[in-house]
């Protein structure tokens, strides 16, 4: 399976319009889409659209897309360069804009290199213990993806003991070996689960906005993700994730804010959600 298929990204007649139909698949525990899987969808039509790969994308969410809606990508090449395309994408449901991607896409030849960060010293996927998932989680875009627990707690061992804020995870998509920039902007919408490993409890945090810096592209079964929230105050938090392969390539940054919540997740109401501007990123 690859990061279309796991989307279910479809195209048109035109090169530049795209749908996404929102499925349990794609969707939160509180059935909305998964940002993640907006960002990948985003991304995926504007590589296809430019013929160029993504170097870094960012979305913003200004509203939620219910469960069985269909969500429709108008894709604009705004600047097409010799080597680089500045191009964005908007995700409307029913002509109402409900989020926004912008990137840059392309490749330079250069004959210098070099990584400047290391994984973590951590279990491999094999040693990791398999990650438990809440009965709530069930039929979502979180049960589809095979997680491991490298570094951090079971969701039943949070008993209030504040974390480091670091916590770490192999994550995998049975059949994918080859990652694209669309599968880390699904992997990097699993920033706000730090949330929970550093406060200790039960809490969701609500995506604002999900950012993905695509580094290299190297086959890997297994992708660590390496979370670091950073800081918690004034009701939101902001955090970053490493995302290496399994032989500790660097294969992109992803970076997020949310709303945080406290409390375990729960299907909103739909004047909440659009008070919120914001699907339950979990």
């Amino acid at each position: 399976m690859d990061a279309w298929t796991f989307l279910g990204l479809e195209p048109t007649d035109d090169a530049l319009l795209w749908r996404l139909p929102v499925t349990p698949g794609v969707s939160t525990p509180g059935r909305f889409l998964f940002g993640g899987c907006g960002l990948a969808a985003g991304v995926a039509a504007m590589e296809h659209a430019s013929d160029r790969p993504a170097i870094w994308a960012t979305a913003q969410y200004l509203s939620y897309a219910p469960t069985d809606s269909v969500v429709d990508f108008a894709v604009n090449l705004a600047v097409v360069g010799h080597q680089t395309t500045q191009a964005r994408a908007i995700g409307r449901v029913d002509g109402k804009e409900i989020l926004a991607v912008n990137a840059a896409l392309g490749r330079r030849h250069l004959d210098v290199s070099g990584m400047w960060v290391r994984p973590p010293d951590v279990p491999g996927p094999v040693e990791s213990t398999s990650r438990t998932i809440p009965p709530e989680f069930s039929g979502t875009v979180l049960e589809r993806v095979e997680v491991r627990l490298a570094m951090g707690r079971q969701f039943e061992d949070l008993d209030g003991t504040v974390g480091d804020g670091r916590c770490a995870f192999w994550a995998r998509l049975p059949g994918l070996v080859e990652p694209s920039s669309a599968w880390l902007s699904v992997l990097g919408d699993y920033v706000p689960s730090g949330v929970a490993q550093a406060l200790g409890r039960p809490s969701i945090g609500n995506s604002l906005d999900n950012t993905i810096r695509v580094v290299q592209l190297v086959p890997s079964e297994w992708i660590l993700c390496d979370i670091h929230l950073l800081a918690i105050a004034n009701g939101f938090g902001h955090g970053r994730a490493y995302l290496w392969s399994e032989d500790g390539i660097l294969l992109g940054v992803a970076s997020q804010s949310v709303i945080v919540r406290l409390g375990r997740p729960r299907v909103p109401s739909p004047p909440e959600a659009v008070a919120d501007a914001a699907g339950p990123d979990a």
